[in-house]
């Protein structure tokens, strides 16, 4: 009976979470309101997630949330420093092939938009096997090393979490 009102509860607490920010207004209205919501959108919309990812480490969720924001931070400084004191000669622009060994879709999903997130860096293309990201960098002096950090950092805690 739960798993029929709550087929994705994440996701019910998702909708309700984002529809209180949206209306910027923290009354009991808007926490029922938000609610109902949470509920009946999981509802209509749970024929079409018959194959829903199984998320297997929340701890891991958490601190990969965290890392991304660290590293949107950071990165925000880097092209600051970048676009404003270095000469366009200086600039090493690179297209990067960035092989994956991740097999959810929603894991390799996370992972380009994690990269596109992360200023400097572009998810441009995915194979069509889904194996490799075509990423481009705004300088990467040395493209084998940005293609090592995006594995060590992003995909190693994206297996943990989805496979």
């Amino acid at each position: 009976m739960l798993k029929r009102i709550f087929p994705h509860p994440y996701l019910t607490l998702t909708l309700t979470i984002v529809w209180l920010m949206l209306a910027n207004a923290y009354t009991a209205t808007s926490l029922v309101f938000g609610l109902i919501l949470g509920i009946i959108i999981p509802i209509l919309t749970a024929p079409y997630w018959s194959d829903r990812p199984t998320v297997r480490n929340i701890p891991m969720i958490i601190e990969y949330v965290l890392l991304v924001l660290y590293d949107i931070v950071v990165a925000n400084i880097a092209v600051a420093r970048i676009v404003l004191f270095m000469r366009n000669k200086d600039m090493r622009p690179a297209w990067i092939t960035v092989p994956t060994d991740l097999t959810s879709p929603e894991a390799v999903t996370v992972l380009a938009g994690t990269i596109t997130m992360t200023p400097g860096t572009v998810s441009a293309e995915l194979s069509t096997d889904g194996r490799s990201i075509l990423v481009h960098c705004l300088h990467a002096p040395d493209p084998d090393s940005v293609r090592d950090e995006i594995k060590s950092r992003y995909e190693r805690r994206l297996k943990e979490i989805f496979e």
